[in-house]
């Protein structure tokens, strides 16, 4: 038994070690960084400050501005999820060429972001762009800047997310659909249900608990979300996409203000701790076990 258990501490060991090293210690460290205003390219140690970092915070205009753009981001999770499930309702039928369409729906799930981004940039491209080319097709003269004005910016960030989540919100969904009764669906035809009663009474209760872990991951996600915005707009124009996670990023890198960064990102980590505990007291009342 002894053998065995140091076999297991070996087997994980290698990930322990990972995650201590490049992510609990670096923790440890930035919860310490919040309380002093350490500037890294100055070359003076660290100096205890107490909450001024979070005094500063409030007062900051563009620290409000992430904040709005932060919940901005948010409110493609639903409508991702959504999007999601009522394809795979789709796909979970009959229809023809089922793998090809789960497919091309699931594609971007598994390619590179910034790839993906890139490709963003080229269709909200606003010249030459396909998606200002059709606006003008269909005749519209003066089609939006889409990434290039401070007033379209976020519009195309909120697109690009709700298209990036569809296809793994869609997967997920496809596996849960497969397990619900083929059983109890036949029974609730037999007995005269139509299709919209079967979608709330039997498979919208039996897949709440996949709606339920893809909010939560959802959420987390888009709040900590950077590569694909940052690849594209760096936060701009304007600041207008700056969310918390670049701002964050530009007070550690650009202006070496490791304090206030790590003030920020731990304002980050209460604003997603604070999220999910709402939605996970709030499950209680709708997700079916």
């Amino acid at each position: 038994m002894k053998r065995q258990r140091l076999l297991g501490y070996a087997f994980i060991a290698p990930n322990l070690i990972g995650m201590s090293i490049f992510m609990l210690i670096p923790a440890l460290f930035s919860f310490y960084l919040m309380f002093t205003d350490w500037v890294f390219a100055s070359g003076e140690p660290p100096h205890f400050i107490g909450l001024d970092n979070f005094k500063m915070m409030v007062r900051d205009d563009l620290f409000a501005v992430s904040v709005k753009n932060t919940l901005l981001v948010l409110i493609p999770v639903p409508i991702a999820i959504i999007l999601g499930f009522l394809i795979a309702v789709m796909l979970n039928n009959r229809v023809y060429f089922k793998k090809t369409l789960r497919a091309f729906f699931f594609a971007p799930h598994f390619t590179s972001g910034i790839a993906i981004a890139f490709v963003w940039m080229v269709l909200f491209q606003p010249a030459k762009g396909p998606i200002n080319a059709f606006l003008q097709s269909v005749g519209i003269e003066d089609p939006p800047k889409w990434f290039a004005s401070p007033d379209t910016a976020m519009y195309a960030v909120i697109i690009m997310m709700i298209a990036g989540g569809i296809g793994y919100n869609m997967i997920i969904y496809l596996a849960a659909l497969q397990e619900i009764s083929s059983e109890q669906m036949e029974a609730a035809k037999m007995d005269g249900a139509t299709f919209g009663q079967l979608l709330r009474l039997i498979i919208l209760p039996l897949v709440s608990p996949t709606t339920f872990f893809l909010m939560i991951t959802g959420f987390i996600g888009s709040i900590k979300g950077f590569g694909m915005i940052y690849a594209i707009t760096q936060g701009g124009p304007a600041n207008s996409t700056t969310v918390f996670s670049i701002f964050a990023y530009k007070k550690a890198f650009n202006f070496y203000e490791m304090g206030y960064a790590s003030a920020v990102s731990w304002t980050m980590f209460l604003l997603i701790l604070g999220i999910t505990l709402i939605q996970w007291a709030g499950q209680k009342k709708w997700v079916h076990y």
